[in-house]
């Protein structure tokens, strides 16, 4: 707590020196990368976007840098997830830093999914489960909702942003169709991963999501038995494990039940391929 107040005075020096430099106001901060490949791609590259949580860190107990609050000083606009353990911690800051910033919480467009799996070791309840950019089906809603609230930030460039949205509408329903697929293949509904990231993919999908990681904890040996079980009994082929966590636990369960490891990146700042790759995991795992 203490690291957290040092960060905020310091970069409250830092964010009155940086307004007066900054030219075009068109920064906008985002929470993680993901979100950050919507906005481009609507945008066209009209707003420079400030990730808060880089690709490759962890988005529960993420702490900004100086440099990054910078910028978010500058913002004008903030788009969160709504649900991520590093926004119950920062967010109520953010804004209070930038009382100017305008707000959308892409929550809103979707149907959560609450649970309580989702727990952290920092001690923070995120309430639902934030991991919804990764199905196609809830990042149409998404799209959409970044469209609006980028018209509203900029009208004069609403027809650019509406020709933009369209052509990414595109994309998604490539993903959707994907995605579609894997509810066809019979007698295979069950994937595995480490960390509960791909809890929308299956419910939007029809597919049963089998996650190593509970409440934010390593599994117990008890589990470990229990999923090494449940792997030689769906004869689950692949562990998806994300980029940023440990392989351990689940290469011990790959091992035993002869399954190999595959390393995702569902953070990344590169959406389209990232869900693609993902959704092509699961399919070859059916097979």
């Amino acid at each position: 707590m203490k690291r957290i107040f040092l960060i905020m005075s310091i970069v409250l020096v830092l964010v009155s020196c940086g307004r007066r430099s900054e030219p075009d106001g068109r920064i906008i901060s985002v929470s993680i990368a993901p979100f950050r490949y919507f906005v481009d791609q609507i945008s066209g590259g009209w707003f420079t976007v400030n990730v808060m949580v880089p690709p490759g860190s962890n988005p529960h107990i993420y702490e900004p840098v100086p440099e990054q609050i910078t910028k978010l000083g500058k913002s004008v606009a903030y788009i969160s997830d709504g649900y991520l353990g590093f926004e119950m911690a920062w967010l109520d800051r953010f804004y209070e830093m930038n009382r100017t910033m305008k707000k959308l919480s892409l929550s809103a467009s979707i149907d959560p999914i609450i649970s309580e799996e989702h727990h952290h070791d920092d001690g923070h309840s995120e309430g639902a489960d934030p991991h919804y950019w990764v199905s196609p089906r809830c990042a149409a809603s998404m799209a959409l909702s970044v469209r609006d609230f980028l018209t509203g930030l900029d009208p004069e460039k609403g027809d650019l942003f509406n020709e933009n949205y369209k052509k990414l509408l595109i994309k998604i329903s490539e993903l959707d169709s994907m995605a579609s697929e894997l509810s066809l293949h019979s007698g295979k509904k069950a994937f595995m991963i480490y960390h509960p990231n791909l809890a929308y993919l299956a419910r939007d999908y029809g597919l049963e999501e089998i996650t190593v990681e509970a409440d934010g904890k390593e599994p117990s040996p008890s589990r470990l038995v229990e999923l090494i079980n449940r792997a030689k009994e769906d004869s689950i082929k692949v562990i998806m494990v994300q980029r940023e966590y440990d392989t351990k636990n689940a290469r011990a369960v790959a091992d035993e039940a002869g399954a190999r490891i595959v390393v995702i990146d569902p953070l990344s700042e590169d959406w389209y391929s990232s869900t693609a790759g993902i959704i092509k995991i699961i399919k070859e795992s059916f097979e």
